[in-house]
């Protein structure tokens, strides 16, 4: 039960985000350009920094969406999310990403964690200013996209198959207007 008065069956960040719209878009319109607009990594790399950090949080809802959106992204290579859901630290991952999760990892704890050797690694493995930056970026927003989602004490569906549903949306249409087809698909 939310603490605070929801649509009902709209799970994780969709009953916030219908309940009031004009909040809703902005923070939709924020994932589209951290996840979806111009950047040197790709989409699935976003999603999976995205993925990361909301585990880290342990932030269900989150966690298991942007999970499936970078399964759809990554295509025949998916099974790297589960790796880095498993243990991060394992994972099969280049040396740039996995830097660039270290550095997602202490923005996520605090951002004055993130060093100059971990900027020095990062950019050793092929990182740039931007790619830093949205790493960053993207850490710091998911922070807030996960505790707003627990801190109203939303719900999380327990069904994979309905995760894999708005992981494919996701993916093929982006966050800019998607509040009513990922209630659709969660009910």
């Amino acid at each position: 039960m939310a603490h605070i008065d929801l649509p009902e069956g709209l799970p994780g960040i969709v009953g916030p985000m219908a309940a009031y719209p004009e909040s809703g878009k902005a923070l939709n319109a924020l994932a589209d350009v951290l996840l979806r607009g111009p950047s040197p990594l790709t989409p699935a790399e976003r999603e999976l920094i995205a993925t990361w950090v909301s585990k880290r949080n342990q932030c269900t809802f989150c966690t298991n969406t942007h999970a499936a959106v970078a399964r759809e992204h990554y295509g025949d290579a998916c099974g790297i999310v589960d790796r880095v859901l498993e243990d991060g630290t394992a994972a099969p991952l280049d040396d740039k990403m996995r830097a660039l999760l270290a550095i997602a990892d202490r923005v996520r704890e605090d951002g004055r964690l993130v060093s100059d050797a971990d900027v020095a690694r990062a950019r050793a493995a092929g990182a740039d200013d931007r790619t830093i930056h949205d790493t960053v970026l993207i850490a710091a927003a998911f922070c807030m996209f996960n505790r707003y989602v627990d801190g109203l004490g939303t719900w999380a569906p327990t069904e994979p198959e309905t995760y894999a549903q708005i992981g494919r949306m996701l993916a093929e249409t982006g966050y800019g207007q998607t509040t009513g087809a990922a209630a659709s698909l969660a009910r």
